[in-house]
């Protein structure tokens, strides 16, 4: 499986709506993608502008059947100037195994 990190630091006036937005996306990503098999979303307790995601894809070409959807570049272009950075980092799990 192939699992994928992403921590965002968002810009403090648009918190609430990022989370909104960010609800709504791994709602859409978990309902429309059967190969996203999970779709975590953490905020940091002691900074609450830093929001963590963990996300279980079947594969890589799934992780791109995501990038690729609708639903995420239209997320992507609507939280873009809400976010003061993101780093994206990617796994191979190795447990619990396959």
């Amino acid at each position: 499986m192939y699992v994928v990190t992403v921590t965002f630091v968002t810009v403090p006036e648009h918190r609430d709506a990022f989370a909104e937005a960010m609800n709504t996306q791994a709602e859409n990503s978990l309902e429309r993608e059967p190969a996203c098999l999970r779709f975590d979303i953490c905020r940091n307790p002691d900074d609450p502008d830093t929001t963590f995601l963990y996300e279980i894809y079947e594969d890589e070409a799934a992780f791109q059947v995501h990038l690729a959807s609708d639903h995420f570049k239209e997320f992507d272009a609507l939280v873009a100037d809400w976010v003061e950075s993101k780093t994206v980092n990617t796994w191979d799990l190795v447990y619990p195994e396959d």
